[in-house]
């Protein structure tokens, strides 16, 4: 980004193409999965399996379903709140919120893109 301003870096990270957004979904890998890859973080996948770091969810682990670029944002199996009528909806969660615990590898092309940093 150009400026310092934080009202300008705002506004340039909101009205980002998604090309550009999708360099925000990232996430920090476990442990194990560090040494593993040599990598600090990687963009979470539908597929993944991520633990809640932080927020009212913390501790709680589950498999990313749906990833929301025009918000930023990721929903996770299991994480939800009640509305005041009593119907459960899904809680969207930041990915600078959660860890990586298990990769999802349908093919090659994953392992070969994080190969890569």
């Amino acid at each position: 980004m150009v400026s310092n301003q934080p009202r300008k870096q705002r506004k340039a990270r909101y009205n980002a193409p998604l090309h550009i957004k999708q360099r925000y979904m990232g996430a920090p890998l476990s442990k194990d999965l560090r040494s593993k890859y040599g990598s600090r973080s990687v963009n979470v996948v539908v597929g993944d399996t991520v633990a809640i770091m932080r927020g009212d969810h913390a501790g709680t682990t589950g498999i990313v379903e749906a990833i929301s670029l025009k918000h930023g944002t990721i929903v996770v199996e299991g994480v939800s709140v009640s509305k005041a009528d009593g119907t459960e909806v899904t809680r969207p969660i930041y990915p600078s919120n959660v860890t990586i615990t298990s990769l999802e590898m349908k093919d090659g092309r994953r392992e070969a893109i994080i190969s890569r940093k």
